[in-house]
């Protein structure tokens, strides 16, 4: 189960089109990834996935439910993956954010992470 809905993250980027759900699907689970690699543990939408997962023996260590700052993280992420769809941009002048998901996601890092 994700830890952001797709309503939310549809909200989040302004789609309307549910043809782009696949797409906004896609760099949701790349988001999430990015953000439990940075704090370097899994997180879990509510208790009763993470209960299921430690069940499963696939929560990993010190796995936690994903509280509202990694939410947020995981949104910034996806809003970066939607708008920049490509590695390099010609003839746009860009200015990065001063790391907020970094700024969400260190309070709940664990470890060096990615």
């Amino acid at each position: 189960m994700p830890l952001v809905s797709l309503n939310l993250a549809r909200k989040h980027l302004h789609v309307d089109d549910p043809e782009d759900d696949e797409m906004v699907l896609f760099y949701l689970a790349a988001a999430e990834q990015a953000a439990c690699d940075f704090i370097d543990r899994n997180a879990y939408v509510d208790s009763a996935a993470l209960d299921a997962a430690v069940a499963a023996g696939t929560a990993g260590e010190r796995p936690m439910v994903a509280n509202p700052a990694i939410q947020a993280a995981v949104l910034l992420m996806l809003g970066h993956l939607w708008e920049n769809r490509e590695d390099s941009v010609i003839g746009v002048s860009a200015v990065e954010l001063p790391k907020g998901s970094r700024t969400l996601l260190n309070p709940s890092r664990i470890g060096m992470g990615v």
